[in-house]
């Protein structure tokens, strides 16, 4: 059996406001938003420095890249710099030590003379030889000597008549002489040597030396 239910004016009322009233989600549309307003404001904030700040840090940058290569550069300079001193250095001395080596080879070389006439003088002496060979023998070693002294450079010194030097000259014992050879050398004892300006020994001499006597008769 059917009922019916007569519609009234609250059911009327009711459909109404059903088909009035509609609910929309907002929620996703202000998260979109916010998302959207946050990236533009990232991608279009300002630059707050002003053009010369930022084209002074530019260059800056600029400077120190180049310091830093200048500075590179310079230390590579440097140790290859360092490296060819020390190599010339050691050439230099492998150099000086060669020369040494052959000076002190050549004067010995020039040696070898003095002692073979030393030896024959010893061989004329032992053999019973005569004084003039064996005077012949100690010449010939002197002037071998002298020769070697010479090729090294050594000079010696020439003394006798000239004006006693304390710089050149020892004097060991003094002579009385005229006035006018007054402190002059009249004989030497032992010969002075020099090699280029450097003087190896002085040479001791006798020196004239005039009594007040013999200066006041020469006056």
């Amino acid at each position: 059996m059917d009922f019916y239910k007569p519609r009234g004016r609250n059911s009327d009322l009711d459909e109404n406001k059903e088909s009035k009233i509609r609910v929309t989600d907002r929620r996703r549309s202000f998260l979109e938003d916010d998302a959207n307003s946050g990236a533009a404001v990232t991608a279009e904030s300002p630059n707050l420095k002003p053009s010369y700040v930022a084209e002074l840090e530019a260059r800056t940058e600029a400077a120190e890249k180049l310091t830093q290569e200048v500075q590179s550069r310079f230390e590579k300079l440097r140790t290859q710099l360092q490296r060819e001193t020390d190599e010339t250095r050691q050439r230099l001395n492998r150099a000086a030590d060669e020369r040494a080596e052959r000076g002190k080879a050549d004067f010995i070389a020039g040696l070898l003379p003095v002692l073979d006439n030393l030896q024959r003088a010893t061989e004329a002496a032992e053999s019973g030889g005569t004084p003039e060979q064996i005077g012949e023998g100690v010449r010939r070693t002197a002037a071998s000597f002298e020769n070697a002294l010479a090729a090294a450079g050594v000079e010696p010194l020439q003394s006798v008549g000239q004006e006693f030097d304390p710089e050149l000259h020892e004097a060991v014992e003094t002579v009385p002489v005229e006035p006018e050879e007054e402190g002059k050398v009249v004989a030497e004892f032992s010969r002075g040597y020099r090699i280029g300006d450097r003087l190896l020994r002085p040479a001791s001499v006798k020196v004239g030396r005039s009594s007040p006597r013999m200066r006041t008769a020469g006056e």
